[in-house]
């Protein structure tokens, strides 16, 4: 249950701290006020602590952020929820603190009991600590696309939905890759051609890696053989005549001058071994212009080998290597072909089994969602005769399809249809629900959920719109009915709901230090008789209207 409240900078709210009776168990929390006084300021509050969307316009102006906290204490037993706070390593003690703060970029940070945390799982967490009931949530009630989520929810349904929709994914993606064999199929043979075609050519060039770069440096020598000879017998003829001869004479003087003055012996060793150095390297060059020759005829083969790798490599790759794994690829693919048919033989029986495991299991489904479907029926037709609305009757319909599509979800496609007064037909609730009668519709759903779940706040934003005279009282009776289980807050503009409020809180607007300010009190009993009086009599508040504000809270056992 909700246990503290703090509220930081939230629009016309510039600091709130509401304790709630946490020795009362389970409670109602009226909450009233003025039109424009800021009621849905607190449901703000709420709706931005549980991770849903919010918008930096928000933030108080001339704040930089804004902040709500809150603490809640949780059944240590509530599995579930323990399971969420230890897998995210938050403490998991009988409170859990939540807090959310969102800048003026819009940015938003969260912590669970001091740590930051994600946006998720705060999220998770307050699916599992409160549930809100608002006019957005009326809407969802007239859109029957969400009428399978509602049945689904309230039949415990949604993990065996889960569990159906794995198995429809996993048969869905089975036929495409089997249509895709098909594909590959018909177009067999003319692959089959293509590929054998394009390895043959590859593995027939016999490709060795580094090749090209080999033969591209031999064909540069080749076409240059005749200005290498000429430049390379120029050089020998040069190092090989006077200069040998010469450095041979210049060696042996330094040779004997080191002798007779053992001073510029380094200096003639030095001398001598680069000497010695140019006769080897006179050699080395006498070698390369011996092997150097004009072999047109090699020249040619060069080239033709060249020009092949480079038909390749406009082909297959830009490498030789890249060829070759071209050619490794396309070997694997011809082996795949070759096998096609016993893989689409295999996967052929794949899908008729999966789509078996489909079918049954739509089948479970579907009679699952037709006997909750019965069992919904019944307990709305309790839940709305004790709502002022004795004959009123909802029923589940199921689209009567010759050949039902399966999809994701299952099989069935249904719609809630209302009939309000006994005796007339049942129509689609989104062409015959007025506005009270939707509240009322909402408020016996929430209880139904409310019973079979364990989430312990419950928050009504003005369920009781369009309602009145004994409407109004069977309303307030049921929501005082379901907080004798729940803590309950409602936000409400009847008198008679929040006269069985076990705490009132008043919303009221006012001036501080020339700036306008929403800010929330807690009512005292004779304050409570006051506040009943207004809502009873308008700004005409009497002594027949505090009399009667006096007997609905004696009623509500709050006096």
């Amino acid at each position: 249950m909700l246990v503290e409240l703090r509220v930081e900078n939230l629009a016309l709210i510039e600091s709130l701290h509401l304790n709630f009776d946490r020795t009362a168990g389970h409670s109602l929390v009226a909450m009233t006020g003025e039109t424009g006084a800021g009621k849905s300021i607190m449901l703000r509050a709420i709706t931005l602590l549980s991770g849903r969307r919010a918008s930096p316009e928000w933030i108080r102006s001339g704040e930089s952020s804004c902040a709500v906290e809150a603490l809640f204490e949780i059944d240590e037993d509530y599995v579930d929820l323990v399971s969420i706070l230890a897998n995210g390593g938050f403490d998991t003690g009988p409170e859990v603190v939540i807090k959310r703060v969102l800048n003026e970029g819009g940015r938003s940070r969260y912590y669970i009991n001091g740590s930051l945390a994600t946006a998720k799982v705060v999220s998770e967490i307050c699916e599992h600590l409160l549930t809100i009931a608002s006019q957005h949530d009326h809407q969802r009630l007239l859109q029957p696309s969400l009428h399978l989520d509602f049945l689904d929810s309230l039949g415990d349904l949604l993990g065996e939905r889960a569990t159906f929709g794995k198995s429809f994914s996993e048969w869905n993606e089975t036929k495409q890759q089997l249509e895709t064999l098909r594909t590959r199929e018909r177009d067999r043979e003319q692959r089959l051609d293509f590929l054998a075609y394009q390895v043959k050519e590859i593995r027939e060039a016999a490709l060795s890696s580094g090749e090209d770069q080999s033969l591209a440096e031999e064909r540069t020598r080749l076409k240059n053989s005749d200005a290498l000879i000429k430049i390379g017998r120029e050089t020998l003829s040069t190092l090989g005549g006077r200069v040998s001869d010469d450095l041979a004479h210049a060696r042996k003087n330094l040779e004997a001058l080191a002798q007779m003055d053992g001073g510029i012996q380094s200096f003639a060793e030095e001398f001598s071994s680069y000497a010695y150095l140019i006769e080897d390297h006179t050699a080395t060059l006498r070698d390369y212009c011996d092997g150097l020759e004009t072999d047109p005829a090699r020249l040619e083969a060069v080239v033709e080998r060249l020009d092949l790798i480079q038909s390749l490599k406009r082909k297959y790759g830009d490498s030789i290597e890249a060829i070759l794994e071209f050619a490794a690829h396309a070997e694997t693919e011809l082996k795949q072909i070759e096998n096609l048919d016993r893989e689409i033989m295999a996967l052929q029986e794949r899908v008729q089994t999966l789509g078996e495991q489909v079918l049954k299991q739509a089948r479970n489904l579907s009679e699952r969602r037709q006997q909750t479907a019965r069992r919904f029926e019944q307990s709305m037709g309790t839940e709305l005769s004790s709502l002022a609305f004795d004959q009123a009757r909802i029923e589940v319909r199921f689209a009567e399809d010759p050949e039902p599509a399966i999809k994701e979800h299952g099989a069935d496609r249904v719609e809630f249809f209302f009939a309000p007064n006994p005796g007339e037909p049942a129509r689609p609730l989104a062409k015959i629900a007025s506005g009270g009668e939707l509240s009322r519709l909402m408020l016996a759903l929430k209880c139904l959920f409310a019973k079979k779940d364990r989430v312990e706040t419950v928050i009504f934003d003005e369920v009781d719109a369009g309602i009145g005279g004994e409407a109004a009282e069977a309303v307030a009776r049921k929501i005082q009915e379901l907080a004798g289980h729940h803590q309950v807050f409602c936000i409400t503009h009847l008198p008679q709901i929040a006269a069985r409020g076990t705490e009132h809180l008043l919303v009221q607007k006012g001036m501080k230090n020339g700036r306008t300010q929403s800010e929330v009190s807690k009512l005292e009993p004779g304050e409570r008789v006051d506040e009943i009086a207004r809502m009873l009599a308008g700004s005409s508040v009497n002594r027949q209207a505090e009399a009667w504000a006096k007997e609905l809270l004696n009623k509500g056992g709050q006096l």
